[in-house]
């Protein structure tokens, strides 16, 4: 067999349905939306819109929001119909071997290990920030301790970032059963605080913070131009229902509950992000608000100062079960990685309660060193580069599924065939080329050492070859 034709050989369905038919089959639509809705409102939703306004968009950052929303509703409706016809876990990188080939899912693998590694670790180091901010009236950690490796500043590990991300390791090892309970009371809670900051913050909205709409472009910033950046920008808000296709393969009624877990997700999410950005820039003139924690500055900014401590909890909670699905989903991916023998060490082994958690350790563990040790600052955008290339793969994968007769599809289907599926791929082809060129090289580095490892240890060792 040539090496064109190993690189781009097929995977079965049926034999990854049969590799994961040992996982616990215990979620509900429910407990996806949950899932969802604490990955996809994390962060995001309190730091986003006041930055983007300030930097990119002014308050365009709704109009921004909108768009994204729109363009993501696209990609869950290509998810929800590929999640729904394969559930297996892995999602795209699964779905990539089965309807395009080895290599192409080998791509958008290492594409999506990326995005959830540098995505929970730059999230860790915000939470650890929050939280010595929550306690500094109480206790102030000693200098070595509180930040990522820098001898120029006297730091050497982010304590408080490895600490959160082991805890989050050791509640994923007792299953989703256990954990689901944690992630659902928490998003309620989270919900619940989004919705007053919401309300509290209608009250002090004034009409001369939001005119005009789109501020006259200037200095490479705002005007139309704006707001396709920040929709760029902030499409990091809606990235994490991809990570629910990684838990296809332990729904209990995946055809039915994939499509309402990340559609209803996303749906939420939107609305929320929505109002959310409204109530912002409506309160506080969009050029003031380039903070860390612009939402509970807004707060400060109108007297309302327990409000700002609620929202700064509330950004802990969100942060938390942020981390909860996507270091969930990463240990997950790399399970499937490893199932196909692309990566060593019998990472594609499940436990005898048909867990993987030797995959889930190696996730921990790595999440752990760089949210403690490496300063990521300048690596967040790679998350956005990892996911949109996922996400338009995806999207252009509705076209060949439709004509497989190897996998069934007797679930939910993206309307609009084909029309939609390539709108959607046009879309996410668009948005990667927004982002910084810094970006998109540092990039194609990751995806040349991608493929070197490829080359080298995954084709020799894969299951399938």
């Amino acid at each position: 067999m040539s090496l064109l034709k190993r690189m781009f050989r097929k995977e079965s369905l049926e034999t990854y349905l049969k590799s994961d038919a040992h996982f616990s089959k215990s979620l509900t639509a429910k407990d996806l939306i949950g899932l969802g809705i604490g990955a996809v409102i994390g962060t995001g939703i309190f730091i986003l819109p006041g930055t983007v306004a300030a930097t990119t968009a002014g308050p365009g950052v709704i109009f921004s929001f909108i768009i994204a929303a729109v363009v993501s509703g696209l990609v869950a409706m290509a998810y929800s119909e590929t999640a729904s016809a394969m559930p297996v876990a892995g999602s795209a990188y699964s779905y990539g071997n089965v309807i395009f080939g080895e290599v192409i899912g080998w791509i958008l693998g290492w594409a999506l290990i990326l995005e959830y590694a540098l995505g929970v670790a730059a999230v860790s180091t915000g939470w650890s920030a929050y939280f010595a901010n929550l306690m500094s009236p109480f206790f102030k950690l000693p200098t070595a301790l509180s930040g990522a490796y820098n001898p120029a500043e006297g730091t050497v590990v982010n304590i408080v970032a490895v600490v959160i991300v082991l805890l989050i390791g050791l509640l994923l090892r007792g299953g989703m059963t256990e954990s689901k309970r944690v992630q659902n009371a928490m998003v309620l809670l989270k919900i619940g605080i989004i919705i007053l900051f919401i309300i509290v913050g209608f009250f002090f909205i004034k009409a001369d913070n939001l005119t005009p709409l789109i501020p006259k472009c200037m200095d490479g910033a705002f005007g139309i131009q704006g707001v396709f950046a920040g929709t760029s920008m902030v499409f990091f808000a809606f990235l994490g229902f991809d990570a629910l296709s990684a838990t296809a393969a332990e729904v209990k009624n995946p055809k039915r509950d994939m499509p309402i877990g990340i559609i209803g997700t996303l749906i939420v999410a939107a609305v929320l992000y929505g109002l959310v950005a409204l109530v912002l820039t409506g309160m506080v003139h969009y050029s003031k608000l380039n903070v860390a924690d612009p939402a509970a500055f807004a707060m400060q900014q109108v007297g309302q100062h327990w409000a700002a401590l609620i929202i700064t909890i509330g950004a802990l909670i969100g942060m938390f079960t942020m981390m909860v699905t996507m270091l969930y989903a990463s240990s997950r991916l790399i399970y499937a990685v490893g199932r196909d023998g692309l990566l060593p060490g019998g990472l594609g082994k499940l436990s005898k309660q048909g867990e993987p958690e030797r995959a889930l350790g190696i996730a921990t563990i790595v999440v752990a060193f760089f949210g403690g040790f490496v300063p990521l600052e300048k690596l967040v955008d790679l998350v956005n580069m990892g996911t949109l290339l996922a996400f338009m793969v995806v999207s252009l994968g509705i076209l060949p599924l439709r004509k497989r007769a190897d996998v069934r599809q007797d679930g939910y289907k993206m309307p609009g065939y084909p029309v939609l599926p390539i709108l959607s791929a046009l879309f996410t082809f668009f948005l990667i080329t927004q982002l910084h060129l810094e970006t998109l090289v540092a990039a194609l580095v990751w995806f040349v050492l991608g493929i070197i490892l490829y080359l080298t240890y995954g084709m020799k060792h894969s299951r399938m070859n």
